[in-house]
């Protein structure tokens, strides 16, 4: 019997899912504003605190690890790889960007002796991606987003009743802040285009034309990661955020704006699949994320998969990503389910095949150019 929960950091809701493998019972199931975060990060620890006070202890808890690190015990985590996992300019630290919320959760996390809790890999740290696939990147999809793909090799294997080492998809995650689109090829992660290294997204703009970073960087004294999470989709079609995402959705009917943002959602989507297929051959594409709960948009991307395949004469299915939770997104269950893994639960044998024990080099650990930019890094290794 293990109790095991999981937390998923995400851009506009954090939210915790945790279950009991002995009866498959949920024992948490809620989301907090991320700006609730940011003003008070306790607040996930005492609902930690208050779960494993009502149903008993908790096995492993899987926290929120930002851009990631390699696996350990939150408890083993050093300040320089809490700093790399959350890693912004002084500047944007006086800001109090949602990220230094996350950095202060984790910190929080760290010195709580009564959770077992452990901080995670994103891609980039992953052994099962190939070094040359990870050159000149550092977000190949943060730690949440492999814990949305945790769930999906899972959900695979029990739908079509094959061993986890068996499984073979590309999982696109379509979040409030970015989409992410990882592959899996015989039960490992082995690609991904994700986040600021994607195709736009809802909110962020994802790869930068070099010559454009080149003309921010230099039109600005003060490059902030607020301008990560512009230029997108939201951007282009003067989206307001504070609406109901169904809104935008909904106007694409009737609002030339809106619809072209539609268009560049969905082409941008399709995008990110087609990029990977050099190097996966996925039995079926995954949908997950905030936006596929929006049955127009979960209609409208399945239309665009089909048009793709029709015109490439490619052969693969397109489900959705399933969750026990009512409230959480499927990164948080995906979360708990590593955790129960990681606490020798049901899933320990799901780890195993993923290889999610191994992981290798830093956030920093793949950039090529040269030791001046190296040496600069330096700054973002202090909290």
């Amino acid at each position: 019997m293990v109790k095991a929960v999981g937390i998923d950091s995400g851009t506009k809701t954090m939210d915790i899912y945790g279950f009991d493998d002995q009866d498959g019972s949920t024992i948490i199931d809620v989301a907090i504003p991320r700006d609730q975060i940011t003003e008070s990060a306790k607040q996930v620890v005492e609902k930690l605190r208050e779960t494993q006070q009502r149903v008993g202890k908790i096995d492993c808890i899987v926290g929120p690890s930002g851009y990631g690190m390699q696996l350990k015990q939150a408890k083993d985590a050093t300040d320089e790889e809490i700093a790399e996992a959350t890693f912004v300019t002084e500047a944007d630290v006086k800001r109090r960007l949602r990220i230094i919320g996350l950095r202060e959760l984790m910190l929080l996390l760290r010195g709580a002796d009564d959770l077992n809790t452990y901080f995670t890999q994103s891609v980039i740290h992953l052994t099962t991606v190939p070094k040359y696939r990870k050159a000149n990147k550092i977000d190949m999809g943060t730690s949440d987003k492999v814990l949305s793909v945790v769930l999906a090799a899972k959900d695979q294997s029990e739908r079509l009743k094959i061993p986890y080492k068996e499984t073979s998809f590309i999982l696109v995650e379509a979040g409030f802040g970015y989409t992410s689109a990882i592959a899996v090829q015989s039960g490992r992660i082995i690609d991904a285009m994700a986040g600021t290294a994607g195709f736009p997204s809802f909110l962020g703009s994802g790869f930068f034309d070099s010559e454009v970073a080149y003309a921010i960087a230099n039109a600005t004294d003060d490059f902030s990661k607020q301008l990560l999470f512009a230029g997108g989709v939201a951007s282009y079609a003067k989206v307001d955020q504070s609406k109901p995402l169904e809104e935008f959705i909904q106007n694409a009917e009737s609002n030339s704006k809106a619809r072209e943002g539609l268009k560049m959602m969905l082409e941008s989507v399709v995008k990110d699949v087609a990029s990977l297929l050099p190097s996966s051959i996925p039995k079926e594409i995954i949908l997950s994320g905030r936006f596929t709960r929006i049955p127009a948009f979960l209609e409208a991307i399945n239309d665009s998969f089909q048009e793709f395949f029709k015109a490439t004469g490619i052969k693969t299915n397109v489900t959705l990503l399933e969750t026990r939770a009512k409230v959480s997104k499927q990164a948080a269950e995906g979360a708990a389910v590593f955790a129960n893994g990681l606490a020798g639960g049901k899933y320990k044998t799901l780890v195993s095949a993923m290889r999610l024990r191994e992981s290798e080099g830093s956030v920093f650990s793949n950039l090529y150019f040269g030791d001046q930019i190296a040496n600069g890094l330096g700054k973002f290794k202090k909290l």
